[in-house]
C-alpha cells in the first residue's frame, strides 16, 4: 500500500525537498518548503495573505516517494506552541 499525503502532513522528498503539504487535490499536492513574513507594505496591498511562501509540486505518481514524518493538526499549531514557550 502506498502513501497517501494528507494536508499538514510533514514530508521528506529527495534530499533537497522536505516540508508540510500545503494544499492536496487529486492531480497533485503542493509541499511548504519555505515561509517568511511579508513585509508591511505588502500585507497593506494583499491583507489576505500575510506570509510568502515557496511550494514545490509533486504528482501522484511521485508520492510513494515521499516519507511521511510527522503530522500538526493545523498550520497555526507551531505558531501556538512558540507563544506558549515564549510565555
Amino acid at each position: 500500500m502506498s502513501y497517501e499525503p494528507q494536508i499538514n502532513h510533514y514530508v521528506k522528498w529527495t534530499k533537497s525537498v522536505e516540508g508540510w503539504v500545503y494544499f492536496k487535490s487529486k492531480d497533485y499536492i503542493t509541499i511548504e518548503v519555505f515561509v517568511k513574513p511579508k513585509n508591511e507594505e505588502n500585507v497593506q496591498h494583499c491583507s489576505l495573505h500575510k506570509n510568502e511562501r515557496v511550494l514545490v509540486v509533486c504528482y501522484p505518481y511521485q508520492w510513494n516517494q515521499l516519507e511521511y514524518i510527522k503530522s500538526r493538526t493545523s498550520i497555526y499549531e507551531e505558531e501556538e506552541n512558540l507563544l506558549a514557550i515564549a510565555s
